[in-house]
């Protein structure tokens, strides 16, 4: 087999979510970073259906125009984690549509399926002769959401709540359950058998909240790591987080919004459940939206977002970064300009300390270390 010649860049993006219409206007402002990738990789938060029936057990997000996913696969993602808290929204219909619709377009996916064999399956991309893999896990619940032998629905990594109460979004998540580590261990290994990279994707975090990582985050990152993963990519807490290495690999605690443009977040709807908790999240977190973000109407300091970068040489190091993305009014993310890369930087380098992970330095380039 012929050696690697040339370094890879792979980009990484958090949560897209795309209801609204004329998506390719609203991935356009990142597109031409997501392009110049070698592969850009992303998670696909609700399902991309015009049917189903909602999901008991979460607030359930509605299905998004599935003709949406053309302008994903456009704006230049090669592969997508779907394993999160409401890709099973709209049910096994929902699923079901979302995979067909991403094959029939070329883009890998990994994290859910028809049942629990197809939703733990790894997504494999292949770029200059180097093969990379993909395992997507939902640390949140629903626990109705889950994959079972007979259910579709995602792969899920168990995240014992402080009270016993059932897994959700909303529960107080603390403990990794034994078998998480058990599950990390053996699907790392069986994926680094036959590809030269592995990214391990943690739907996890505390939603709404700057800094703030829940008590289970870095225990179940190291592990993961620990079990040979190359990067772990953390997405959910609609707000980006910190970012640490552990044994000199990158994990980024959290990638935020990489597009999210949606209704379903406003107070101004008919869906009783979605209209509640578009007031209940900003009572709980304590946050009022900016009312410019009309369609973005997540906590002011998620407007400092980025894209995660690695760079992965010929010896098969990877060296970390970031893309630093402004979000604009109402909701549109764009690569930011010098003056704003510079602010999302240190905001970076501030919520990382904040978080207790050791410090880091950005430069200039967006390349991210430990500091000295």
């Amino acid at each position: 087999m012929q050696k690697p010649t040339r370094v890879l860049t792979l980009l990484l993006s958090g949560d897209l979510v795309l209801d609204e219409p004329e998506a390719t206007h609203w991935l356009a402002g990142i597109a031409p970073a997501l392009r110049r990738a070698d592969a850009a990789i992303g998670h696909l938060e609700v399902p991309h259906t015009l049917r189903g029936s909602e999901l008991v057990g979460d607030v359930p997000a509605p299905g998004a125009p599935p003709k949406n996913l053309a302008a994903v696969a456009e704006a230049g993602f090669a592969m997508l984690s779907l394993a999160g808290n409401h890709i099973a929204d709209c049910g096994a219909e929902g699923i079901a549509d979302t995979i067909a619709t991403l094959d029939a377009l070329g883009v890998a996916h990994a994290g859910a399926g028809t049942d629990r064999t197809s939703a733990w399956r790894a997504g494999i991309i292949e770029r200059a002769g180097r093969r990379i893999a993909l395992l997507s896990y939902n640390c949140v619940g629903p626990e109705p959401g889950w994959a079972t032998p007979e259910r579709a629905g995602c792969a899920y990594l168990r995240i014992e709540t402080a009270d016993g109460s059932p897994i959700s979004p909303a529960a107080p998540l603390e403990r990794v359950a034994p078998e998480a580590f058990a599950t990390l261990e053996r699907d790392i290994a069986r994926a680094r058998a036959t590809v030269d990279l592995v990214l391990v994707a943690l739907h996890k975090g505390i939603v709404h909240t700057p800094a703030r990582l829940a008590p289970y985050e870095r225990p179940l990152a190291h592990a993961a790591i620990d079990a040979g993963a190359d990067a772990v990519i953390g997405h959910h807490a609609h707000i980006v987080r910190g970012i640490e290495f552990h044994r000199g690999r990158p994990i980024f605690h959290g990638l935020g919004n990489g597009c999210v443009v949606t209704r379903a977040l406003s107070p101004a709807q008919d869906h009783p459940a979605r209209r509640a908790w578009a007031e209940e999240r900003k009572r709980r977190f304590g946050f009022e939206p900016d009312p410019r973000y009309t369609l973005a109407p997540f906590h002011p300091e998620a407007i400092n977002a980025f894209l995660g970068r690695l760079e992965w040489t010929p010896d098969g190091t990877l060296a970390a970064g970031i893309v630093p993305v402004d979000v604009e009014p109402p909701g549109r993310p764009v690569l930011a300009g010098s003056a704003r890369a510079r602010e999302i930087a240190d905001y970076v380098t501030a919520i990382t300390l904040a978080a207790g992970l050791p410090p880091i330095a950005i430069g200039a380039d967006g390349s991210v270390r430990p500091a000295a």
